[in-house]
């Protein structure tokens, strides 16, 4: 058995609710603490002079203030891409829409280009270098999805490079099959002969090589109507795959499909109704805010508040792609968001963490208690609250996943 600490606060987020709004007075602040973690999980945590005095065989000694979280996790990214598109970031400050970036060869149908063009080696190399970014902002769980091959040949070309990446990388990859992202241009039939393709050729490859046990689907306007979302959901959802949506980013049209089909979790919502609000509130289905989004396209934010107040789950990713969500600092955005949206702290930490395992269908994660992965991350600080005040500026000096440390 291994000790890790002392720390000088340990924020565990033990007992606090799946759903609805968190206090900061809920939150379990352990002074001057340590964990003991054996065979990579977590088997006692608490104040270190009683940990110390107890059996372990080895001792990780942290020598500096700390405070540690429990890792973080990223449940909604797009870090497996070729190329970059900074012309459409330009064009959008200066007042291009999505639909006249798309015109002039931007949008998502440029990272495909880019994707396709790339090897499967580049894929891999640049994924690692996003990768390590990830691991030095504390992230130990990162979902990728795949989305920017749009072919069966080119998304098995993603998801096989998502499969290798993990075996390069000490965090825990999770991927999604984004081949519903968007009709493909070079496509000649329609969007449901499409969808109809991807179930029919994609699909059972993806089940047999276990490269995902994920689905998304963009249902929106002007990539996959909620007629034409539906089915491909439910056919997925026989085959055994679990199911989410980017849903309701520009219009009101996702949420309510998510919640009849009964997907883990409905991600973007800044378009979402105090109607869809209530509806996904009331159901078990997760709402996932990506503030790196809202900061990209320079559209309003998640109602994060309001889905909180009315009882609902949140969780919190950085949504990194080239396009609509360059930055991938997940911490930042999540600074970000709680200011504009008043979340509480205990509540942006809720959904950096345990909330978004739920969304991935985890549960072995995301809080300091027995039982649960030695992942935790570390920050210079005496004072839990200085994470969120310094806005991300404070970045982590250790990052552990399953008990072993992977930076600082």
């Amino acid at each position: 058995m291994k000790l890790i600490g002392p720390f000088q606060q340990l924020v565990t987020l033990k007992g606090l609710v799946l759903k609805g709004a968190i206090k900061d007075d809920e939150l379990e602040v352990i002074e001057y603490g340590g964990i003991l973690v054996d065979d990579e999980v977590i088997v006692q945590v608490g104040p270190w002079a009683e940990l110390k005095s107890g059996d372990f065989d080895e001792l990780e000694e942290i020598t500096s203030p700390m405070v540690a979280l429990p890792g973080l996790i990223d449940s909604h990214t797009h870090i497996c891409f070729g190329g970059t598109r900074e012309r459409d970031y330009a064009m959008r400050i200066a007042g291009k829409s999505y639909l006249e970036i798309a015109k002039a060869g931007g949008g998502i149908w440029d990272t495909v280009t880019h994707t396709r063009a790339a090897s499967a080696n580049d894929l891999l190399e640049g994924m690692l270098q996003r990768i390590s970014r990830q691991i030095l902002y504390g992230i130990t769980t990162c979902e990728v999805k795949s989305g920017y091959g749009l072919s069966v040949e080119e998304e098995l070309k993603m998801l096989r490079t998502i499969q290798k990446a993990q075996q390069s990388t000490p965090i825990e990859l999770v991927a999604t099959c984004l081949a519903a992202h968007t009709k493909p241009r070079d496509f000649p039939g329609t969007n449901q002969e499409y969808l109809t393709l991807m179930l029919s050729d994609l699909l059972p490859t993806v089940k047999a090589e276990s490269l995902a046990q994920r689905i998304d689907i963009f249902t929106e306007e002007g990539a996959f109507t909620v007629a034409e979302s539906q089915p491909y959901l439910e056919t997925a959802k026989s085959m055994g795959f679990d199911l989410t949506i980017h849903g309701d980013q520009f219009s009101s049209c996702g949420s309510e499909l998510g919640v009849n089909v009964g997907v883990r979790s409905v991600d973007h919502l800044e378009a979402s109704t105090e109607k869809d609000i209530l509806r996904l509130a009331k159901s078990d289905v997760i709402g996932t805010a990506l503030p790196g989004a809202s900061l990209g396209l320079g559209c309003p934010f998640t109602p994060a508040r309001q889905l909180l107040d009315q009882g609902g789950c949140l969780a919190i990713a950085s949504d990194w792609n080239p396009g609509s969500a360059p930055m991938g600092d997940l911490l930042t955005q999540a600074a970000i968001l709680s200011t504009m949206e008043k979340l509480s702290t205990a509540e942006t930490f809720a959904g950096l963490t345990f909330r978004a395992a739920a969304a991935l269908g985890l549960t072995d994660r995301g809080q300091l208690t027995p039982g649960k992965m030695g992942d935790l991350v570390a920050f210079p600080t005496s004072d839990y609250r200085d994470i969120l005040y310094y806005q991300g500026q404070m970045k982590p000096v250790g990052t552990w996943k399953n008990g072993t440390r992977i930076h600082g």
